[in-house]
């Protein structure tokens, strides 16, 4: 069996150097004011086609702030020897990506045209007995964005808060970005395998994939690997948790253990380009991806790319017409999430990877 994936240069990609070289420069900018606050604090970047990964850096700061004062709209930073540099090596809370572990799972247990009551007869509650296992993953289900189950100490309260809740639309006649539906994905999956959400990805994902960093509620010892995310606090945050740093960052996915449909995964970025390679091998469809978001994917999109953000900065790109994958992770909420400032560097370092692409094929 030929290897997942192997280090190598552009050339061997059948990648133009010179374009993709350009990604890390640009994520450097970013570190810097634009014009009020840094983009984030540190990211890595890693980017290949084939089995070879011919770019794979880090810039910035794992860790650089201790706090976050709102009344000045700046972060307090760490003296610069308990600074943490990024390294290619750092884990990062992927938030969303989860979705997409998630939506894999489902597609290999769950029958996507079935009912959801087929599997969990009290999601059917309020209007919701007609929503599908497809609606939910492509998001159509008319649910809603999100519910406040930190405020539910029970799991038995946390589900009856989802049981009770009807769809804002007809199921399947809008499409709303939803974390109700992948929670939802997770009660369905349970119930039909027996088994609980991180021992089925673990089983039938990261293990198999060789993913040895990626997983739910990383140990204590990894804590100097990991990314600081938010110094959480009320207003901008549910809960006051002070500087997040080793769990998750989502307030409901905390409140659940840490283990969610929705969010959760903690992941570096070599792991998520195995990811990338054994869902390329497999081929689509593709259950829970975006497809073809200039936002996100820049000039990759409009030829049948797919991939996925999450709320902490992290994104992964996939463009199977040309083989090609681009893994970018950020801490884009630390010190705050009120210094997210849109996602122009994931478009920028993915119109590099595009422009590498088509410059290699001409």
């Amino acid at each position: 069996m030929a290897p997942p994936l192997s280090r190598g240069t552009c050339p061997e990609a059948g990648l133009d150097t010179a374009e993709l070289t350009a990604i890390v420069p640009g994520l450097a900018a970013s570190l810097r004011p634009a014009p009020v606050h840094p983009w984030c604090a540190g990211a890595v970047v890693l980017a290949g086609r084939g089995r070879t990964v011919a770019l794979h850096e880090a810039v910035g700061r794992a860790v650089r702030y201790s706090g976050y004062e709102e009344t000045a709209d700046r972060g307090v930073e760490l003296p610069q020897d308990r600074q943490v540099p990024m390294r290619p090596d750092t884990v990062f809370d992927l938030a969303s990506l989860t979705k997409l572990f998630t939506a894999t799972v489902a597609a290999a247990h769950l029958d996507q045209d079935r009912e959801v009551t087929d599997y969990v007869p009290e999601f059917g509650a309020a209007g919701k007995d007609a929503i599908t296992v497809r609606q939910l993953l492509d998001h159509t289900s008319g649910l809603r964005p999100e519910l406040p189950f930190y405020d539910r100490p029970t799991a038995e309260e946390r589900a009856r808060l989802l049981w009770d809740e009807a769809p804002l639309h007809p199921p399947g006649s809008a499409r709303i970005y939803s974390d109700l539906n992948l929670i939802a994905v997770q009660h369905a999956l349970e119930r039909a395998t027996g088994r609980p959400l991180d021992v089925l990805i673990s089983e039938e994902i990261t293990g198999p994939y060789g993913m040895l960093d990626t997983g739910f509620n990383p140990p204590p010892e990894a804590l100097p690997r990991i990314a600081a995310t938010e110094d959480q606090r009320r207003p901008w945050g549910r809960l006051d948790r002070g500087m997040v740093h080793g769990a998750v960052h989502d307030e409901n996915a905390y409140a659940m253990g840490g283990v969610s449909g929705h969010a959760g995964l903690f992941s570096t970025a070599w792991d998520l380009a195995l990811f990338c390679r054994a869902l390329l091998d497999r081929g689509g469809p593709w259950p829970g991806f975006e497809t073809d978001q200039p936002w996100f994917m820049g000039e990759l999109a409009g030829r049948g790319a797919v991939g996925h953000t999450g709320f902490t900065g992290t994104s992964l790109v996939m463009d199977p017409a040309s083989d090609s994958f681009l893994v970018l992770l950020a801490n884009s909420v630390h010190p705050s999430r009120t210094w997210r400032d849109g996602s122009a560097p994931r478009a920028a370092a993915a119109t590099r990877l595009a422009r590498a692409i088509a410059k290699a094929d001409s």
